[in-house]
């Protein structure tokens, strides 16, 4: 976890307008585009401000990957929990199509090429988290719909992260082909992985 200077109320406001901001830019703008002045300008704090909170771009990156990760597990952990096993599967679109949407999955993707050994550990620690969230909505989508996988959901929760992150990226990419279809076959196929 990311060391804080202060832990007051107003510093982790500050913090978390600045983290949102740069959160922003990466969704919009890219990484390269997303410096210490153009996240500074976004959360609207002053570049001294935001080197107070932050001593680096890595320190910043770092706990940006942690707050997205951290979001997007829960938020697949409400979309999933608790719907019956007609809208199982509608659900998890839904969840998706609105991850899609919001851009901060193909910016997962994009800040875990980083090579900033912060980043790069926060991107880790992200990704088994999400691997294990998957798992969860595997046995889960498994168990409402009464199959009985043939291959553990660890492995199977591998396959639907890579899948998600790929998705992503070919619709960040501008890509034509329509996401929903492919998350169709993908489950589909997954589904047939029951006994």
């Amino acid at each position: 976890m990311i060391e804080h200077p202060s832990s007051g109320s107003g510093a982790t406001d500050t913090r978390s307008r600045i983290v949102e901001a740069g959160a922003r830019c990466i969704a919009r703008d890219g990484i390269a585009d997303a410096s210490m002045a153009a996240i500074a300008m976004e959360a609207g704090v002053s570049k001294a401000l935001l080197h107070y909170h932050y001593r680096d771009r890595a320190t910043l990156l770092a706990e940006i990957v942690e707050r997205i990760g951290a979001r997007l597990i829960i938020r697949e952990r409400a979309a999933v929990d608790e719907v019956g096993a007609v809208s199982c599967l509608d659900a998890l679109w839904n969840w998706l199509s609105e991850e899609l949407r919001r851009g901060e999955l193909a910016s997962l993707g994009a800040l875990a090429l980083v090579r900033e050994e912060a980043i790069r550990d926060a991107s880790r620690t992200v990704a088994d988290h999400r691997r294990q969230s998957a798992a969860q909505t595997v046995a889960y989508l498994f168990g409402q719909l009464d199959l009985v996988p043939r291959l553990p959901p660890e492995l199977m929760a591998e396959a639907t992260v890579a899948f998600t992150d790929g998705l992503a990226l070919d619709v960040a990419s501008g890509s034509s082909r329509d996401p929903r279809v492919s998350f169709d076959i993908f489950w589909l196929g997954l589904l047939g992985l029951a006994e």
